[in-house]
């Protein structure tokens, strides 16, 4: 049998199966998309999918984290 038969013609998701929901932006930490995209997903059309997929490089640039520990986290060096 054929692998063609299985083939779709549609964008796939972009979901990469970490479903971690970040409470302040309300977007997936593993795909970037929101409740809603994620949801609705199944039914938006090509046009619709593509303008999510075109979103998701510049929310991973925002919700990349944040370095907390270091010299910075500490405060000034040679304070305690």
């Amino acid at each position: 049998m054929s692998e063609d038969v299985w083939r779709r013609n549609e964008i796939e998701s972009p979901c990469v199966k970490i479903c971690v929901i970040d409470e302040e932006s309300r977007l997936c930490l593993g795909c970037y998309r929101s409740l809603d995209e994620i949801a609705g997903w199944s039914g938006l059309s090509a046009e619709a999918r593509r303008a999510v997929m075109a979103e998701l490089p510049a929310r991973a640039e925002r919700m990349k984290p944040r370095r907390r520990g270091g010299r910075k986290g500490r405060g000034a060096a040679g304070e305690s």
